[in-house]
């Protein structure tokens, strides 16, 4: 799993390539916790055009940020999620807790 990142007046982009499961998933939230940390953004937008496979695991990502943007009064915002990962989503009702675009 590779992320880029890109900060611009406190909003902070997050661009997901790879496969999000347990191993990819544990290790990406590492660098997510970095990245909010060190831009302290009102908005998180993870943009996952480039995720081929997600589980569970990648849910436990998007619930990890939505809870630390939240303790930070901001938003996190999904954008261009694949059909299988969007399946995922779906099926957890994770729409319901952060936008879904």
């Amino acid at each position: 799993m590779d992320i880029r990142a890109r900060d611009t007046d406190r909003e902070l982009l997050l661009e997901f390539s790879g496969e999000m499961d347990h191993h990819g998933a544990r290790n990406a939230l590492k660098e997510v916790e970095i990245a909010i940390d060190a831009a302290l953004p009102r908005s998180l937008i993870l943009d996952f055009a480039g995720v081929t496979f997600m589980d569970s695991s990648g849910i436990a990502l998007i619930l990890r940020s939505q809870q630390r943007m939240q303790l930070m009064e901001g938003s996190v915002v999904l954008r261009n999620v694949p059909e299988q990962a969007r399946r995922v989503l779906d099926a957890a009702g994770i729409g319901r807790l952060v936008s879904i675009q």
